[in-house]
């Protein structure tokens, strides 16, 4: 693996992170409704997430589950069904208030784990390190090596594009707080990201 090639990877992961897609608009949904702590907390809890995507890619786990049609099946459908849920309980909730940086409010620890869940249910993710990694890798040197490396730039330039996404997001929400009408909009808005975000994944394919 050379500097270059590096550099080239780097810059097709950041544009493939920005494009719109489940893990961006979870963190887009998450942050607009509970403030950029929340979305903080999602996004952990999504790059821990891709370090299991990114080991199964680099054990070949994920080819195996690719192979399969019923394993791929299960996987987005639970994967879809969990996103529906999330949905499904953001238009049960009634609230107008959110309480902004406060730990408490937030229930960072079910954040976190619902952005794990999140993305490791999402089997698009495995098909695009399967995609992606062969198209960088130096097969003369350590394919195990080069794959980490690469999941973990991955990983770290995710991390800063959802963190700015949950910055961005907050004062999205603080300004559409600013209606009465339009706050007690934001969980119906949150709701229908959810609903997005599950209706993507169940319709994914191999």
């Amino acid at each position: 693996m050379d500097l270059l090639s590096l550099l080239s990877f780097l810059g097709v992961a950041v544009l493939l992170t920005l494009m719109p897609g489940p893990d961006n608009l979870f963190v887009l949904a998450q942050s607009i409704a509970k403030g950029k702590n929340a979305g903080i907390f999602t996004t952990l809890g999504l790059c821990t997430g891709l370090l299991v995507h990114i080991t199964a890619a680099t054990i070949g786990l994920s080819a195996l589950v690719y192979q399969s049609s019923l394993a791929f099946s299960i996987v987005k459908y639970v994967g879809a069904a969990y996103l529906l849920y999330l949905a499904y309980k953001s238009f049960r909730d009634k609230s107008t208030h959110v309480t902004m940086n406060n730990e408490d409010s937030l229930e960072s620890k079910s954040l976190y784990k619902k952005g794990i869940i999140m993305n490791v249910l999402n089997p698009k993710v495995s098909l695009f390190f399967l995609a992606l990694f062969p198209q960088f890798i130096n097969y003369d040197s350590s394919v195990t090596l080069q794959m980490l490396l690469y999941g973990f730039t991955f990983l770290v330039q995710a991390f800063v594009i959802f963190a700015l996404v949950s910055f961005f997001a907050e004062g999205v929400g603080r300004f559409l707080r600013k209606s009465p009408k339009i706050s007690r909009k934001i969980n119906a808005l949150q709701g229908s990201l959810f609903t997005i975000i599950g209706v993507k994944i169940a319709f994914t394919e191999k």
